[in-house]
């Protein structure tokens, strides 16, 4: 964020303002400074001031904080350098007068933004090689092998027990578990391998 740092001293106390490059004020894109509180951003109470006397905003294009005098009668001095119209840059250590009253630059802070360097889009690259496959072959297609799962070992099927996991023949699911007389309606369904 864009910022600059002003210091006055006005009615008897030491001031200190941020103006940031976009922030809420009465005439948005600019920090409006006079003795109006309607019409200005930063009051001031030095009668030799005017009511709306300049006006800082920051400028995108030049990446600077610029001072523009918004009273002809009541020039400000800017480095000592009377702004009767238009705009001036300001600095770090730049002197503001209005009126009888001193403003300062006290630091500016500038985020460079690196340039966006847009390069076109780069056409297709053309080829004076035959396209693949040739217009009057048709592409090969790679044989699928139409494979069937893998056959389960040999041997037999059983059902473990939920409760003490032992394996009993399929045929022991109505009657129960013959170890603990659990019923097998829950069993899981087991390969059991053949002994050698």
């Amino acid at each position: 964020m864009n910022a600059l740092t002003l210091q006055w001293h006005d009615a008897g106390q030491d001031k200190t303002q941020n103006i940031y490059e976009q922030q809420p004020s009465k005439n948005p894109g600019t920090v409006r400074i006079g003795r109006d509180p309607l019409r200005c951003d930063i009051v001031v109470s030095n009668p030799t001031v005017s009511g709306l006397h300049v006006e800082i905003f920051f400028n995108t294009q030049q990446q600077k904080f610029y001072i523009r005098n918004l009273r002809s009668q009541n020039p400000p001095l800017v480095d000592r350098q009377q702004l009767t119209q238009g705009e001036l840059p300001l600095r770090e250590g730049s002197m503001i007068q209005l009126g009888q009253m001193e403003l300062r630059v006290t630091n500016i802070l500038i985020k460079s933004i690196p340039p966006t360097i847009l390069t076109p889009p780069t056409p297709p690259v053309v080829s004076n090689q035959p396209t693949w496959p040739p217009i009057n072959q048709q592409p090969q297609v790679q044989p699928r092998y139409h494979q069937h799962p893998p056959a389960p070992p040999p041997g037999i099927y059983g059902l473990e027990c939920p409760k003490c996991h032992k394996v009993s023949p399929p045929e022991n699911l109505q009657v129960g578990c013959p170890w603990c007389g659990t019923s097998l309606a829950a069993a899981v369904s087991v390969l059991v391998a053949p002994n050698h």
